[in-house]
């Protein structure tokens, strides 16, 4: 379980940018899934936001970005690409669809993903209670140091300080987001979900790289000595 658990940490996006590095935009694209990473997460929100302005057509606003997202499946196969986190995206795509298709309301394209956030505020916030932050584990688990961390009091505040920053990206998306999906401003509502998608995670990845980084290199110069 622990390997399991390791490797899926390694491939997170803060298993990208390893704490201890120093930052770079490069490694930063690459936490990101890269340039077609960022196109694959961006170009299916944004068909969604042009062809609904247009058209006010809900089959056709959630179709197209279901079928962009099964072609960049296609193209992945084919070019022998890791196709599991398009998949992933396909079905997100197909069930926040299903969702608007059933109620007919275009908003409802969106609860999908007030539920991912929810559940990941949740998790951060009770890991937090628990004395184990969420970020300091995926740290620890990307390192392999252990729990040895939690006993390391700088190490631990740090980590602790990175997942309160997780909660406020999680909470600050849905503060914004959810009010608008009552007031039915599916417009302002899918724009601010663009804005506050990539944009807001990147930033929110880059503050903890610099935050892990602090302690992780200090705590390889003090092993150097």
């Amino acid at each position: 379980v622990a390997d399991t658990l390791a490797a899926a940490a390694r491939r997170s996006g803060l298993g990208a940018v390893t704490p201890g590095e120093a930052p770079s935009g490069g490694a930063l694209l690459a936490a990101m899934g890269g340039v077609r990473g960022l196109v694959e997460s961006i170009l299916p929100g944004l068909a969604f936001l042009v062809v609904y302005t247009i058209t006010r057509d809900l089959l056709v606003s959630v179709l197209i970005p279901l079928g962009i997202a099964v072609l960049f499946v296609v193209v992945r196969i084919v070019t022998r690409s890791p196709f599991t986190s398009a998949i992933a995206g396909v079905i997100g795509l197909a069930l926040s669809a299903g969702f608007a298709l059933i109620t007919g309301r275009a908003e409802d394209n969106f609860l999908l993903g007030f539920f991912i956030n929810g559940v990941s505020l949740i998790a951060l916030v009770v890991s937090i209670a628990a004395r184990r932050p969420l970020i300091g584990v995926i740290a620890s688990l990307i390192i392999g140091e252990g729990a040895g961390w939690r006993a390391d009091k700088s190490t631990f505040r740090v980590a602790l300080v990175a997942t309160f920053l997780w909660c406020g990206v999680f909470g600050l998306r849905l503060g914004i987001e959810v009010p608008l999906y009552f007031a039915g401003n599916v417009d302002a509502l899918a724009t601010l979900k663009l804005i506050l998608g990539v944009p807001l995670y990147a930033v929110a990845l880059w503050v903890t790289w610099l935050l892990m980084r602090t302690v992780y290199r200090r705590k390889s110069n003090e092993e150097a000595r």
